[in-house]
This record gives C-alpha cells, structure tokens and sequence, in this order.
C-alpha cells in the first residue's frame, strides 16, 4: 500500500515514514524543505532512504498532484509552525496551512484517486485556554488573558462566573476552541475542513490534536516553535533558558514515538473515522521544570532566567484529557517526560545549535507583541 506523508521531511513526518517503512508500506515523502527548518536546503540525513523524498509545495497543485497516484492513505503533517511568528506573518501562515490544505483538499474532491484515508495533524493550540474546575462553579473555560490582567502578576484566570480561584483540568476535544493565534486559527481551519469534505463526500477522516510534541530531530536551528528545543539550543550555547510570566505556566509534553502510534492507530482503526482526538499524555509539566530538566541533564551551571513578562496570546495552562483516543484507538502514552527528556539530550550531543533566541524575541517586542 502506497501512503503520502505531506510534511515528511520534519521533525514528526520523518519519524512517521521511519514507522511506515518499518511496516513494509511504500511511502512517499512530500516536503518543500522550508528554511527556517531545513536551513541547509537540502534533504535532512535522517531521511529514510528507503522512502521516495519529492521537493514540492503543498499550495501548488501541479506538484502535489503528481504525487497522488496510486496512494491510498494520506498523512497531512505538512504545516508552518510558530505561534508568535504567525502574529506578524500573517499570510504565509494562512497560505500554507489554510489554503494549503485547501489545495490537497481540492484535489481530492476534483480528480481521480485511490485515497481511502486522510489523517491530519491539529494542535491544541486552538483550544486557547485550557478547562478549569471552580469549586462553587464547577468546569469553567476563563477568556484569554489581556496585558492589562496580568500586568502585576496575576497570572492565573480567574473564575469567569464568581471571580474565585479555579484549578487546571484535562481539557477534552468537545471543548469550545479559543483561538490565540493566526497559527491556531490556521489549524483549526485545517481539522475543520477535512473534517468536513470527509462528511461531504464519504472520505474517512481522523484529526489528531498534538498537545507539545519533543524529542529526536526536533529543529534546534528555529527559535520559534517548540519549547523544549528552543530551551535546549539556548543551554547548549551556554545561555539560560528564558521564561515568561513565572514560568509556572503548565503544557502536555508528549515524546515523538507516541505521537506516531497515535498515527498508526487512526489509520489502522476505524473506529476513529470522522473524530477529532486528542493527543497528548494528561500530565501538565511546568515550562519552568522543563527548563531546569534540561539544564541539570546537560550538565549546566545555568538558572532559568524568569522574566516576568506577558506574552500577548499565551494560555497560562492546557492539558489533555485522553478518554477519547483511549476509547476509540485504545491508546495510551508510553514515554515518561524524563526518559524522553534524556534521549532529546542525548541526540543532540551530535546536532549543531543554532540559538536564535534573540532575533525571535526581538521581532515580538519590535511588533507588541511583549
């Protein structure tokens, strides 16, 4: 059987083909090999040889339309990430994911083809803040926090009922999305809509919500998306990390290995066909243990460096409530965030860390965005 990974070439699709081609499936990989990821502008080494790699846009139809035939399964990975990049580019964000997906979309509904399966990778992003739990309320979901709220440390919600003390809980799928990005925009743009040609035209659909995927060949080059690499090409240059707010903000670290047995399963399953799940491990970790996880491991004589600032759009916590996918595609995480940690650590010993930290911090001053 023939499968698509659009997006194969970075950090998850590679480790997705890897899986595919371990299973004896003949994989195409579909990648633009976008610079900010791919800075060398050429295919990665970790690249499966045993995969067929094609350079092409997922906008252009010509080019993603010769790599269509004879696939029967579609893994739709490819997307521009950067929560805060996406606030001021604006149109390659919405180009890319948007009508990116749109594209592959198009084409589906208008040519000929054997594709019996789409899966697509969502983000939690989209869910803005997570659930919450108030003791006279019961679930609440506080609006996203202004400047304005958070301007002397007030950074946990309250209540949006009573104005009490709420406490973080899993956050499950049927929750309303909150978007507070242009990139979250993008990604539920992205699950709503092949979600919905899938209804229209019988196609069977699974979109996967990654809560914060780490772990081998995550870009240690590009400061603007992925916590744990942008904190460990910091600590591996000999710069503390830098945190937000006090650094108690909560997120779902999930290792990469268990974002790709989510993957397998959706496509296995049937189960699943026209959900959205999500995909995470239901623990919260705090950004500030991430951050000295990763300086004690390398062995670092480095402290976070707290700033105290607000990030316009930043969620304060989100977590995953896992009852859906365990249910439907029996599914459960595998990797401790410490184990996966030390094999993060121990990969890039031999990887090259680019720290743009500053230029990514300094283009979201330069716009307010700070």
């Amino acid at each position: 059987m023939r499968i698509l990974v659009t997006g194969g070439a970075g950090f998850i699709g590679s480790h997705l083909v890897d899986a595919l081609v371990d299973r004896g499936f003949d994989v195409v990989i579909f990648d633009s090999l976008e610079p900010q990821v791919h800075p060398e502008g050429a295919p990665p080494p970790y690249l499966n040889r045993k995969a067929k790699f094609v350079q092409g846009d997922v906008r252009d139809a010509g080019q993603l339309k010769s790599v269509l035939d004879g696939v029967e399964v579609i893994f739709h990975e490819a997307s521009a990430v950067g929560v805060g990049q996406s606030q001021y580019e604006i149109a390659r964000y919405v180009s890319v994911n948007t009508l990116g997906t749109a594209q592959l979309l198009d084409l589906l509904v208008n040519t000929d083809h054997g594709v019996r399966k789409l899966v697509v990778a969502a983000s939690m992003s989209s869910y803005g803040e997570g659930l919450y739990r108030c003791a006279a309320c019961g679930p609440v979901r506080p609006p996203l926090r202004s400047a304005e709220q958070t301007r002397d440390g007030a950074w946990e919600p309250p209540c949006p009922k009573c104005g009490g003390h709420v406490t973080p809980a899993p956050t499950g799928e049927e929750e309303r999305l909150y978007c507070n990005s242009i990139y979250s925009q993008t990604k539920k743009d992205q699950e709503e809509m092949c979600l919905l040609v899938g209804r229209t035209y019988g196609l069977p659909v699974v979109a996967l919500r990654y809560f914060n995927v780490y772990g081998p060949r995550q870009s240690l080059s590009n400061p603007y998306t992925g916590v744990a690499a942008i904190f460990l090409s910091r600590v591996k240059n000999d710069r503390p990390p830098v945190l937000y707010e006090d650094g108690l903000q909560t997120r779902d670290f999930i290792h990469v290995s268990d974002v790709v047995r989510a993957n397998l399963l959706a496509m296995e399953k049937s189960e699943a066909d026209g959900q959205v799940l999500n995909v995470g491990t239901g623990v919260p970790v705090t950004i500030r243990h991430v951050a000295e996880t990763l300086c004690r491991a390398c062995g670092k004589a480095l402290a976070p460096h707290v700033t105290h600032q607000f990030r316009k759009g930043d969620v304060r916590h989100c977590y995953a409530d896992l009852s859906r996918i365990s249910r439907l595609l029996g599914f459960s995480p595998h990797v401790r965030f410490e184990d996966g940690m030390d094999e993060l650590i121990e990969w890039s010993r031999s990887v090259e860390a680019r720290d743009g930290y500053d230029r990514a911090r300094a283009e979201l001053e330069a716009k307010g965005l700070l």
